[in-house]
């Protein structure tokens, strides 16, 4: 089993930076995937961002692209997820998640966080 704690959100301006932390423990195999996705009100889930635990393989949706950067600590079990030029239309709930497979981020994830609620306002 894995768990995982989310935290670093807040209220921002639009242009802002917010870098959220995800804290993991357990184990979810030998390899993993770790993403972020986010959840805005009366919309549905969506994929953000996620790196591969060995390798630092990474992908991002293309809202975030060049401004989003997904990283790992590997010696403290941490996932960050940096965000910057921050839009109004980034504000959602955002949940960190863990796969155990290799190496796919557009896949299943099999454990979530409880999220972390983003603000940015205009």
């Amino acid at each position: 089993q894995v768990q995982l704690v989310e935290s670093g959100g807040g209220l921002v301006q639009a242009g802002g930076s917010l870098r959220l932390s995800c804290a993991a423990s357990g184990r979810a195999g030998s390899t993993f995937t770790m993403g972020w996705f986010r959840q805005a009100p009366e919309k549905e889930r969506e994929f953000v961002a996620a790196i591969s635990w060995s390798h630092g393989f990474t992908h991002y949706a293309d809202s975030v692209k060049g401004r989003f950067t997904i990283s790992r600590d590997r010696a403290g079990n941490t996932v960050y997820l940096q965000m910057n030029s921050l839009k109004p239309e980034d504000t959602a709930v955002y949940y960190c998640a863990c796969a155990a497979n290799y190496w796919r981020p557009r896949g299943e994830y099999d454990y979530w966080g409880q999220g972390t609620q983003v603000t940015v306002s205009s």
